[in-house]
């Protein structure tokens, strides 16, 4: 058997294909799941795994701030698909959040994310073993050092593994895939977005910036979902 290092090392020598290919059989019908934000990189992850798990549980953070564009998006792909979706809400309301902290992602971003981000993803993933996300090393400094195989453990002490078939993949391979494989474009994007959260977190970045330097203002990169569980 080989040791952890070991696999890791067989695992970056993957293409994209043959690691989903290489996951599916090492997980031996264990429950995997995808984590889905309907960005193009997410789609072209799951486009992939469908092909061999068509029923592939997809988790959306349905945190009540997306673009309506995302919201019509997300269910256009959902029935054209047929995707096993599952969105993932806070405990609150968002009329109950905005009563008790009023306009939280304004005052405390990172609060409102654990919320009504952090909290309901963490939840959600407790039956599974295996998370598929779109993660690419190139969407900014917080990533660069992105394996594209984890092991990741949630508050609650529960293990998995973290997989991130697009690692190493660039923007423009992401936007060739999608184009030959048919895949529908968010619309945000032709308007200049590059990476699309709650719309009122979520700005246009600069010309030549960081494609996540839109999110929050630019005060940070990430909303914790992919911090907060505990890497190992």
């Amino acid at each position: 058997m080989m040791s952890t290092t070991e696999a890791a090392i067989q695992y970056e020598g993957l293409t994209a294909e043959a690691l989903v290919d290489q996951i599916v059989r090492e997980a031996a019908g264990a429950p995997i799941c995808l984590t889905s934000s309907f960005q193009t990189e997410d789609m072209v992850a799951l486009h992939m795994l469908r092909k061999r798990l068509p029923e592939v549980p997809v988790i959306f953070l349905e945190t009540g701030y997306h673009f309506k564009e995302v919201i019509a998006y997300r269910d256009r792909m959902a029935a054209e698909w047929n995707l096993n979706l599952i969105n993932a809400l806070p405990q609150t309301t968002l009329e109950q959040h905005e009563k008790q902290f009023g306009l939280l992602y304004i005052v405390q971003p990172t609060q409102c994310c654990q919320i009504r981000k952090v909290e309901p993803l963490m939840r959600s993933l407790e039956p599974f073993d295996w998370w598929f996300t779109g993660l690419r090393r190139e969407q900014s400094p917080t990533r660069a050092s992105l394996r594209k195989v984890e092991d990741h453990k949630t508050p609650t002490g529960k293990m998995m593994k973290k997989v991130s078939v697009l690692a190493d993949w660039t923007m423009d391979q992401v936007n060739e895939y999608a184009v030959a494989h048919g895949i529908p474009r968010l619309e945000l994007y032709d308007r200049g977005y590059t990476s699309i959260g709650c719309e009122p977190c979520t700005a246009i970045p600069e010309a030549g910036a960081d494609p996540r330097s839109g999110r929050w203002g630019g005060k940070k990169l990430e909303c914790g979902i992919h911090t907060f569980s505990e890497k190992v």
